[in-house]
């Protein structure tokens, strides 16, 4: 072992400023993202058509199935190069980087050419009806043109946040958020573009985010070492990476399901109702991303820690993460339970869908309690890159949420499809909670 990585294979401090200085800009970062879906939300409500709300959420859905499927790009990334950070190994940083980008291009060019037959299998899946199937159709096949960039950002993200540097990744966010929400009031409602202004809007966004991103990561490696090709295309290491990212893509899949069955399920509750879901789904994902930042800082930390092998760290990043993320859940619930009835009047003008939308309220606002567990554990296994166990608890959460959502559905309508929900972050985040022993004593009982 040389001097660099023995000084690695030391425990470090782990503070509460250490994790603020994570998560607080993450958490900035993250929460542009859900501004980005009330935008968007925003401006087609302004049309006071349900049919539109449903195909844009609808259409959302269909994209975040298929992108978060490959967000392994994103997560995977970050844990490799956490460990690799921990070990001091900044040439395998760098490696992991460009493999993450390669496997982004390919599978972005695949998708984009792929895009008529998703949008046609979206459209059989939700079976909102002829103009709903017809928005989605309009909103899929401009938007996944984007998706080389997507995939690209999601790699950069992954590096990025990989090495701690929260800062640098607000700042790559709110570049992506920002031109996506400036693009979407302009090309969606002063041009009257509608659902179609929306998708070219984040089409544009993804791109000019991607070459910002590329030419920060560049420029940062001009003075640095040269990294081999034979090192970036190293087919054991591939094959590790393809490992991890098959269990987090299957454990991403399972997450998109649950929420594709709920859409479905709503959207056979009526119209009204599944613009109401996809109003309060907005709040969801509020609540979610602003669990994130913490997430992300259990993913950087407890990954350094893993590659250090410093167990102590890795103990009070599990401990700090988790404190800090129940204390935001209760924040976010709170704020969601007082003020969420004046964001659903701004989101949309469409009276029933307002009604519907108070009605639910309550499931939505309490997301973030049940979840925060789910999110805080999901952060701490990707970071280790105990991938397999975090897709064996999502493969059993996914079960426990569709026994719920047929046995709860069919008896409290809206209601049930809202409980189970609820079913599924809480036996996610206590399942992972329950493996976490094990695999801690696992992983340190041999240093």
């Amino acid at each position: 072992m040389d001097q660099t990585q023995a000084s690695a294979s030391q425990p470090f401090a782990v503070t509460n400023r250490t994790v603020l200085a994570i998560a607080v800009p993450m958490t900035l970062a993250y929460l542009t993202t859900p501004l980005l879906g009330i935008v968007d939300t925003a401006v087609v409500g302004q049309f006071g058509d349900a049919a539109l709300l449903g195909g844009l959420a609808a259409g959302a859905l269909v994209f975040d199935v298929v992108f978060t499927t490959f967000n392994f790009l994103r997560s995977g990334t970050t844990g490799l190069v956490a460990q690799a950070f921990g070990r001091g190994d900044a040439l395998e940083e760098r490696a992991v980087l460009w493999r993450a980008v390669l496997v982004a291009l390919v599978a972005g060019i695949a998708l984009a050419l792929l895009a008529p037959l998703i949008s046609k299998g979206g459209q059989a899946f939700i079976g909102g009806g002829p103009r709903v199937s017809a928005v989605m159709d309009t909103y899929i096949r401009i938007r996944m043109l984007g998706a080389p960039f997507s995939l690209v950002n999601y790699a950069i993200l992954g590096y990025v946040l990989g090495r701690g540097e929260g800062n640098l990744g607000l700042l790559l966010q709110i570049v992506l958020n920002g031109m996506n929400i400036t693009l979407c009031i302009l090309l969606g409602l002063e041009l009257d573009w509608g659902v179609a202004g929306v998708a070219w809007a984040t089409v544009t966004g993804e791109a000019v985010a991607t070459l910002f991103g590329l030419a920060i990561v560049t420029r940062r490696f001009r003075n640095a070492p040269p990294l081999a090709r034979s090192r970036i295309l190293d087919l054991a290491a591939f094959r590790a990476m393809m490992s991890l990212n098959r269990d987090i893509m299957i454990r991403s899949f399972s997450l998109l399901a649950a929420f594709a069955l709920f859409t479905r399920q709503g959207a056979q509750f009526g119209t009204v109702t599944l613009a109401a879901n996809a109003v309060l789904m907005n709040f969801f994902l509020i609540a979610g991303y602003f669990l994130d930042g913490f997430a992300t800082a259990a993913e950087q930390l407890a990954g350094r820690a893993i590659g250090a092998r410093a167990e102590r760290s890795f103990r009070r990043a599990v401990r700090l993460t988790v404190l800090w993320g129940f204390g935001l859940a209760g924040a976010a619930t709170l704020i969601l339970l007082v003020f969420g009835a004046n964001l659903i009047g701004i989101i949309t003008t469409a009276v029933d869908v307002r009604e519907a939308a108070d009605t639910y309220l309550p499931w939505a606002a309490f997301t973030a309690l049940s979840g925060v567990l789910a999110f805080q554990m999901d952060g701490v296994f990707i970071g280790a890159t105990w991938s397999r166990d975090m897709r064996n608890m999502m493969l059993l959460s996914f079960l426990a949420f569709t026994a719920a959502l047929f046995a709860l559905a069919p008896l409290f309508g809206n209601h049930g499809l809202w409980a189970a929900l609820h079913v599924f972050l809480l036996v996610r985040g206590v399942s992972l909670a329950m493996m976490l022993r094990l695999r801690t004593r696992t992983a340190f009982g041999a240093a």
